[in-house]
């Protein structure tokens, strides 16, 4: 198989979304068979101490036969979050001037803040698939 067939197996068709740090690549690729499917990678840029950076990824290969399946979770999920939440993003990640309310009848001690707790999760938006 010649490397110019290889490249254009690779590059049926793609898409990529920037957010932020993140960038999504969206990319149909060919099995064997010559069926297509879809790979997911998501791509994060991390700077390291000596302002060098690195990108850490996780891919997702999603097969013809899981399409609808997929599909139907993913949007049953953000019409979850949608119903629950409602559109607007309020954390302090995506709005500068967010601020925490103190409610006066939440008599509960909050708990120290943890910066790493959180910090492994990942915010992905599905609105763009």
């Amino acid at each position: 198989m010649s490397e110019q067939y290889m490249m254009e197996k690779e590059e049926i068709y793609s898409k990529v979304m920037r957010a932020g740090r993140r960038t999504y690549f969206f990319d149909v690729r060919s099995t064997k068979a010559g069926d297509y499917y879809l790979t997911i990678t998501e791509s994060k840029k991390f700077t390291n101490d000596d302002g060098s950076f690195h990108y850490k990824k996780h891919k997702i290969y999603l097969y013809k036969e899981d399409f609808h399946e997929f599909k139907d979770n993913v949007e049953e999920m953000i019409q979850y979050i949608i119903d629950e939440k409602g559109e607007e993003v309020i954390s302090e990640r995506h709005q500068k001037d967010y601020k925490k309310e103190n409610n006066e009848e939440n008599n509960s001690v909050e708990e120290p803040k943890d910066e790493t707790a959180t910090s492994n999760f990942t915010d992905i938006e599905f609105d763009d698939i």
